[in-house]
Order: C-alpha cells, then structure tokens, then sequence
C-alpha cells in the first residue's frame, strides 16, 4: 500500500501557499457586500459536528455586519449542500461548512456532477482532527498491541466498523490490517451513531471513528479508545497515544474544516470571509470550544495550500481503495 505522510504534505501545501500569498491582494469585494444575511450551509444534521462548527463560524462572520443564517442540508454524503452552494453561490452570500473529504473522499466513492477541484474552493481552515480506533469495553483492549493479539487470535479474522464505506474510516483499517499482519473485515455503516450502538452492544468489536462522534462515549467510560490517528495527541484525548508514536507513521492522517465558496466569489469578499472567521478562531474562546468537541484550531494556510493538501489527500486514498479492490457506487 501507499504511505501516507499527512506531515510531509502539509509541509508543501503551506510552502505552495505562501508563494501564492498574492491572492490576497486581489480586486476589492464588490460594492456593500454583505448586503442581504449570509446563508452558511452545512452538510449534516442539525447538532451534528459540522452543523456545531458553523454555528461557531457564523459567530464571526456576523461581524461582517449581516445576519448569518445556518442551514442543514443533510443527505447524499455532502451533494445536496455542494449543489446549493453552486446553484446559489456566486455572490458570496451563500457559503459552506464541510470536511476537506468532501472533495478528497466522497468523489472517489460516490459519482458527483461536480468538479471537486474545479467548483469549489476553501476559504479558511476552521479546525482540524484525526480517528480515534475504539473498542468494545468488555474485551479489555487496552492498547494497540491487545488489539494486535486479539486480533490475531480470530480465526475467521476481525471486524471492525466505519461511519462510512470508502472513506478514511474504511481504509484507515485495512491499512492497519495490512501493517500489523491482522485479517481485518470492514463492516459498513450510514453515519457514525448506529456503528456506536452495535459497538457498545459487542456486534462489532472495533471501530475507527471521528473523535467528535466517539468522544462522550469515551469520556463516560463506555467504549476504550486505543489510539488516534492525528499526528500528534488531541488536546481532548491527552492520554491517548498516537498511532505514529507507537510505531505507525503510515497512519498519520489529519482532516480539516473549513468553510468553502464558489471560486468565481469577487477575490475581495473571499478576503472578507477569510479574515473574519480566522479572527474569530484566534480567540481562546472559540478553541476552547473546538477542544471540547476533540479538535485542534485550524492552521491560518491559503486557499491554495488547502486544496493542495486536498488533491495530494486525494491521489492517496484513490491508491488505497485501488488496493483494497474498492468499486464505486
């Protein structure tokens, strides 16, 4: 399989950045924008994570002197609201919340009618995470090595659960499968919530989840995290190592919020969303509400450094769903 080192690309995508630092002195917003509320759409349900996040961020943008309405549109892993925002946002007033995976995973499960890489572009990185591999608390896996154990020990091999079929929960398993010699056998779910329940209830033994999702159940003592795949430990989980500190450098993979426009959005109202919502996640309070939902501030990198991370995040997980003999909807 492909190694995969979130660190290294960063690391270039903020270099590409920074000497693509002129866009942000590109033509001024047009004339009284915003002149009319600012829709900021979020591709789940309402209390869901991101619907949380853009709740925060609309927080910000209210300072650009509009009123900022937060609209779930929920369904077709993320089109539904990707469409809105082409349909409705040419004039900046309509805008989105959605995961870095919206255009480095769901395309590669799912066929969109969309550019993903053409049709939209992110503004300002809002907040960024990993997966959490979490267990069964009646097995007393304590660690990746029990799970290497139990593991192994299954003779018909082990289960384990995702949020999603072809996403980063998906594939982040069989590469752990693959790096530790384990037969790994993925069991599909719509959504994280049902997968937690049957976790809980001992169908499934593993899952690799979105901190976000798994934190309460952690933090209440009834599911064991093992391990998280962030490059480094989540200011939420302190005592839960790293898969790259236990010797998994290959499964050190961040993602990222953020919200997002159309490109064709006047350069000057994009420096205006831009600026105000990176202010407004400066703030102690505004990370203090992103560590309380298992995440790090996001990183002040360029709308360029962002979609370049996105394409290399892209190129990787089409070579792992290649080697995992994935097939797309």
């Amino acid at each position: 399989m492909k190694t995969s080192d979130t660190t290294r690309r960063l690391g270039l995508a903020m270099a590409i950045g920074m000497a693509a630092a002129a866009w942000s002195g590109a033509a001024p917003a047009q004339p009284g924008w915003p002149g009319k509320p600012i829709r900021l759409l979020v591709a789940g349900p309402p209390g869901g994570t991101a619907d949380t996040l853009a709740r925060l961020a609309a927080d910000g943008l209210k300072d650009l002197g509009q009123p900022v309405i937060v609209e779930a549109k929920p369904g077709g892993s993320g089109v539904i609201a990707i469409n809105d925002l082409l349909a409705n946002g040419r004039d900046g007033h309509t805008l989105l919340v959605i995961q870095g995976g919206a255009v480095s995973e769901m395309p590669l499960v799912n066929k969109v009618k969309f550019n993903p890489f053409g049709d939209m572009k992110p503004l300002a990185q809002i907040s960024r995470t990993g997966l959490v591999m979490v267990a069964n608390k009646a097995l007393n896996l304590h660690g990746v090595a029990d799970v290497v154990k139990y593991g192994q020990a299954q003779k018909d091999g082990l289960d384990f659960a995702s949020y999603a079929t072809g996403m980063k929960g998906h594939t982040l398993g069989m590469q752990f499968g693959h790096l530790t010699h384990v037969k790994m056998h993925h069991v599909g779910y719509k959504g994280s919530p049902q997968a937690l329940v049957d976790l809980m209830g001992g169908q499934v033994p593993l899952m690799f989840d979105g901190v976000t999702t798994s934190l309460p159940l952690i933090k209440g003592g009834r599911i064991d995290a093992i391990a998280v795949s962030y490059p480094t430990r989540i200011a939420a989980l302190p005592d839960v190592p790293t898969f790259k500190e236990l010797g998994y450098p290959q499964l050190a993979q961040a993602s990222w919020f953020a919200i997002w426009s159309r490109p064709d959005v006047a350069a000057g109202v994009q420096q205006k969303i831009r600026e105000a919502t990176l202010r407004y996640f400066e703030q102690p309070a505004a990370r203090r509400s992103l560590q309380d939902l298992g995440m790090e501030p996001g990183q002040p990198i360029t709308p360029e450094a962002m979609m370049a991370d996105a394409k290399a995040a892209y190129q990787e997980q089409a070579a792992l769903l290649k080697a995992i003999g994935f097939q797309p909807e």
